[in-house]
């Protein structure tokens, strides 16, 4: 099975080649496809924070060769001061997005390897940091297959099947999560439709999900996020399919904006509503979603569209990235792992063991 998207016309979203990294700038899509060279730390963060990379699998990767960029002028020191900065540069990529899980456990396992390595030069851990960066984007890509595969029979022939903001190719290094299934399921020839949420107020259903699954081949129709429970009415969605941010260990799930809106209206419609993430998105420090912080980011997104004012000058805005999601209105969490079901709390505790013996 190919664990790349089916689609070959877009460039990596994340390329480590010849020590350098390279990030598919997505804020720019689908207008132009543009390749940044990310060459300091700081370029490393400002693409996480202002969205170029984005995605909880992507940031994840993104900040464990961040780590890389930032250390790879820092070879020549010694172990204690090699360790030191590192730690250093790694709480600064921490700080660039608050809610999704990925970039803080990146980032913890990339220091926790370093701190193993017994070499007394910093030269020697620079290279094993290099090593499990590309441990961790390869097994990102692993993940969304296998993601892929469990959730595969939950399409079903005929079905339309919605989907929120982009938890597709462009947010992980493989074929996403949320779409994982709906790549496998293409590509064993199967017959259904797909309907992409635009996702206000940065569009990334609109912007991404519906282009890569167009590029892809797939039958998606794009609608507004305000649709969504008027195709429900019509019997035109079957099944919803999410990706997530953070898991609580409770089960309850952030998401972007919008997404508790979609759970509510298909639990009233009687239709599965499941989340799709590896298991290192799940966060059993964090006992339920009232404890997630939610990111809130500036006004402008909201009060401009396409860099014009569209609301009165000096308005009062609110504009959280995420939402939460009751674990009541989760049908099944689909995991590398398989799918996982209530009880959320005791399954989930079950699953992560499993998942660190691995």
């Amino acid at each position: 099975m190919a664990l790349q998207p089916l689609n070959s016309s877009l460039p990596p979203t994340i390329e480590w080649r010849d020590d350098t990294l390279y990030l598919l700038d997505q804020t720019r899509l689908p207008r132009e496809c543009v390749v940044e060279t990310a060459d300091s730390v700081e370029a490393v963060w400002r693409a996480i924070h202002e969205l170029r990379v984005r995605g909880a699998p992507a940031i994840g990767v993104a900040a464990a060769y961040g780590l890389c960029v930032a250390m790879k002028h820092e070879r020549q020191a010694s172990r204690e001061a090699f360790l030191a900065r590192l730690e250093h540069h790694a709480a600064y990529l921490d700080s660039a997005r608050p809610t999704a899980v990925n970039l803080h456990w990146a980032l913890e396992r990339m220091l926790s390897h370093a701190r193993g390595i017994a070499a007394q030069t910093g030269a020697a851990i620079y290279d094993a940091l290099v090593a499990e960066a590309m441990r961790i984007h390869r097994e990102d890509v692993e993940l969304c297959a296998r993601i892929g595969e469990h959730g595969r029979a939950l399409i079903a022939p005929g079905s339309g099947v919605l989907t929120h903001c982009n938890a597709g190719a462009l947010a992980t290094t493989g074929i996403g999560t949320a779409t994982a299934p709906l790549y496998c399921a293409h590509r064993d020839g199967e017959s259904f439709r797909v309907y992409a949420d635009e996702t206000r107020p940065l569009l990334q259903g609109a912007r991404l999900t519906a282009y890569e699954l167009q590029q892809a081949g797939l039958d998606v129709t794009l609608i507004t996020d305000s649709m969504a429970p008027t195709l429900m009415a019509q019997g035109l969605i079957d099944l919803v399919i999410v990706g997530t941010d953070r898991v609580a260990a409770n089960g309850d799930v952030a998401n972007k904006i919008g997404t508790l809106g979609v759970a509510i209206a298909a639990k009233h419609f009687g239709i599965p509503f499941y989340v799709a993430c590896p298991s290192s998105t799940l966060d059993l420090r964090t006992a339920c979603g009232v404890d997630i912080v939610i990111e809130e980011r500036g006004a402008d997104e909201v009060a401009q569209f396409a860099g014009r004012r569209i609301a009165p000058e000096g308005i009062q805005v609110r504009n959280p990235a995420f939402d939460v999601t009751p674990h009541a209105l989760v049908t099944g969490i689909v995991t590398e792992l398989g799918i996982v079901r209530a009880p959320f709390e005791a399954n989930l505790a079950a699953l992560f063991a499993k998942g660190e013996a691995v």
